[in-house]
């Protein structure tokens, strides 16, 4: 007589309904066991997609950090910053850090006009952060240390160049965030696009506070 087959386990019991007189459940694929929800798994492949960027951002600075030397008889990091614009841009940045935090909580909220003028906000403290930024390279190359001047100096131009090109793009980022959240309000997926441009911004910061110290302050110190 053969012994009746052993059915496969399913310890989450995905895929069974509700079995009237049993006390079972259906699983909901939610929760405990099942598959996360959307919001998750976009951040969690964004925060992927972060930290790639994060690698090529350490390739910068590994090459800053290899030839802040190589001045070429050329002007140091010393030589051509000027101090109180670096901490303009920093109090800049950080500012619209704090203000980003703000339109994300406002978002939760679903409070429609102070999450557009958080963004607004921010966003305006990023084109100052960026205007200072080109008005720093603008005066280095009209006096002739631009980035093809020496090793140094195209290693800074690179580094700091990327950064601002990331701030640029958050700025066009935000200005469509909030043509969609006027457009369409808090929609699920216009909410997931809001958590990823705040981990985007913050990231940034995280990225400025890393240059602030390695570029300027230690140049400067130095």
């Amino acid at each position: 007589m053969s012994a009746p087959s052993a059915r496969p386990r399913d310890p989450y019991q995905l895929g069974h309904g509700h079995e009237h007189g049993h006390g079972h459940h259906a699983a909901t694929g939610h929760g405990e066991g099942g598959p996360a929800s959307k919001r998750i798994t976009t951040a969690y492949g964004f925060w992927i997609f972060l930290l790639s960027d994060f690698v090529i951002f350490a390739g910068f600075f590994a090459a800053y950090a290899v030839l802040r030397d190589q001045t070429a008889g050329g002007p140091a990091i010393g030589g051509i910053v000027d101090p109180s614009r670096v901490a303009w841009q920093t109090a800049l940045l950080l500012l619209s850090s704090f203000t980003a935090g703000l339109g994300s909580l406002a978002a939760a909220r679903k409070n429609l006009l102070w999450s557009e003028i958080a963004l607004l906000v921010t966003g305006l403290l990023g084109f100052g952060f960026l205007a200072l930024e080109f008005a720093e390279f603008a005066k280095m190359i009209h006096e002739g240390a631009g980035p093809d001047r020496s090793a140094f100096l195209s290693s800074f131009f690179a580094l700091v160049g990327c950064h601002g090109l990331h701030v640029s793009a958050g700025l066009l980022w935000l200005g469509t965030m909030m043509a969609q959240l006027w457009a369409k309000g808090f929609r699920a997926d216009i909410e997931r696009r809001l958590l990823c441009f705040n981990l985007f911004w913050h990231a940034l910061d995280i990225i400025w506070v890393a240059i602030f110290t390695m570029v300027y302050l230690m140049g400067l110190v130095a």
